[in-house]
């Protein structure tokens, strides 16, 4: 057999994603903060890309019949990004104009937010929560003022600093002393006995290692830790056990003298550094909005605060495309125009997909919205997308990190999608989530004298219609983090 090369040429289909229709899809997963940044960092370095000052259009008032206003919606793969032949200005704001509309049976009307909210709703014109909070002293600040009286020396300066920056928020050290000797290359008993000089800083308790040593400290400073105390702080566990009678032996002292040092135990902080650095929540900007249509049902609309208002200077582009230059401007000035094209259209698309998912999942989970979480259905991914003809890729991204602010409060999408619990009679099923709930009721109802064992709580949920396993009700008990029949027997016994 003779081998030489030769040409072939052979015909195939395959499936290639640009970069441009990749970055697309990439859009849809983003959250608003983090596709505001992206917004940001492209008008930073797009010439003929800038931001829509013009004020949001008002979606229109329809009344009869609702149409939702997809049918002419382009999907991903459809997305034009050759060079486009657009108009003067082609806008962000135009998706405005497409939102208006509802699915037909009017029980959910979609479009952009305008409107006032509801009582107790959501106000896009409310001030910030970085606008209301007043300025707090940082934990760290206040250590680096009381370190400043402190009157060590430069080395010793050295080693304190690297500590306060170890402590954590709640006041606790953060990582070993062995691991800040081996930082600073200092003896551990240097380490040591600069830590015991921080550990009479106010407040109380701070740079402790664990809660017994946080304990402890408070302890020493109201000249409470003597020999019974100090054994009852080293047996914690015992203590979460309710297991009284073994450490009043322990301790050598009596019931009453342990009830008295429970009492002296709970007047302890057992976090002293929050009260200087208390976790201030994120505010959660929601990018959907649901409130009652006037004419019954729901309306679900955009929420105009978290859409990026970007447009293309065409005019711009045509003047800067008439001058001369160079080969590789002209390609440059080319680029920049086809992306900035993409990113208004991927915007359009990004938006228009969220209404469509959420408008579907508002379809189906009429019930919750109406009577409560028992009434949650069980929903895939793949009911979503089927119904509105989409990828279940797709519906995955769309709800990942976007919120959605109801008459109930604001949810994750992602939180109405769970599996499904069926039903003993063979009628509808149930969602996990209704049925983790009912557990959570039933636990938290429960008699302390009359624990309920997870096979009780079966033959209660199966009396009630559930046909569930007693391994699942272990697996949702566990998962709420709720203790074992007898850990709950323990923490509810009344002390002895």
């Amino acid at each position: 057999m003779v081998m030489s090369p030769r040409l072939e040429q052979r015909l195939g289909q395959s499936l290639v994603m640009t970069p441009q229709l990749q970055q697309a899809i990439k859009l849809l997963q983003l959250s608003n903060l983090e596709l505001s940044e992206f917004v940001e960092s492209e008008l930073e370095t797009n010439p003929l890309l800038e931001r829509d000052e013009q004020a949001p259009a008002e979606t229109p008032e329809r009344d009869g019949d609702y149409d939702d206003g997809f049918d002419d919606a382009p999907a991903l793969d459809d997305l034009n990004l050759g060079d486009p032949a657009g108009s003067e200005m082609t806008s962000a704001g135009e998706l405005d104009a497409d939102m208006g509309g509802a699915y037909e049976d009017g029980s959910v009307s979609v479009g952009q937010f305008t409107g006032p909210p509801e009582p107790g709703g959501y106000d896009p014109d409310m001030p910030g929560l970085e606008e209301t909070l007043a300025e707090t002293q940082t934990l760290r600040a206040y250590l680096d003022q009381q370190l400043a009286m402190a009157h060590l020396s430069p080395a010793d300066m050295l080693i304190a600093a690297y500590l306060i920056d170890q402590v954590e928020e709640s006041g606790y050290l953060g990582g070993t002393v062995e691991e800040a000797a081996e930082m600073l290359g200092a003896p551990v008993e240097d380490i040591e006995r600069i830590l015991a000089v921080l550990q009479g800083f106010e407040p109380t308790g701070v740079f402790a290692r664990d809660l017994a040593e946080c304990m402890a400290l408070q302890l020493k400073e109201r000249d409470r830790f003597d020999p019974a105390m100090q054994v009852f702080v080293g047996n914690l566990d015992l203590v979460a056990a309710r297991e009284l009678t073994k450490l009043a032996n322990l301790c050598g002292v009596d019931a009453e003298d342990i009830a008295d040092m429970l009492a002296e135990i709970r007047e302890l902080d057992p976090k002293p550094g929050l009260s200087f650095a208390p976790e201030t929540a994120e505010p959660i900007i929601p990018d959907v909005i649901m409130v009652r249509h006037p004419k019954g049902g729901w309306s679900v609309e955009l929420n105009s605060e978290t859409l990026p208002r970007v447009l293309v200077n065409s005019s711009y582009h045509a003047r800067v495309q008439k001058m001369p230059m160079s080969k590789e401007d002209r390609k440059y000035l080319a680029e920049q125009f086809q992306s900035a094209n993409w990113l208004v259209r991927a915007l359009h698309q990004r938006a228009t997909t969220i209404l469509k998912v959420s408008s579907e999942i508002v379809r189906r989970q009429d019930a919750f919205f109406k009577k409560g979480i028992q009434h949650l259905r069980p929903m895939v991914l793949r009911d979503v997308a089927d119904e509105i003809e989409m990828h279940e890729s797709t519906v995955s991204r769309v709800t990942s990190n976007k919120y959605i602010v109801t008459p109930r409060g604001i949810f994750e999408l992602k939180y109405f999608f769970s599996s499904s619990i069926g039903a003993t009679d063979g009628g509808e099923a149930h969602s996990a989530e209704s049925v983790r709930h009912r557990i959570k009721e039933l636990i938290d109802a429960e008699d302390p004298k009359k624990i309920l064992s997870d096979d009780k709580l079966v033959k209660m949920l199966v009396d009630e219609g559930y046909d569930i396993a007693r391994r699942t009700v272990a697996k949702y008990r566990e998962s709420m983090r709720i203790g074992s029949s007898v850990e709950r027997r323990r923490q509810k016994a009344p002390p002895k």
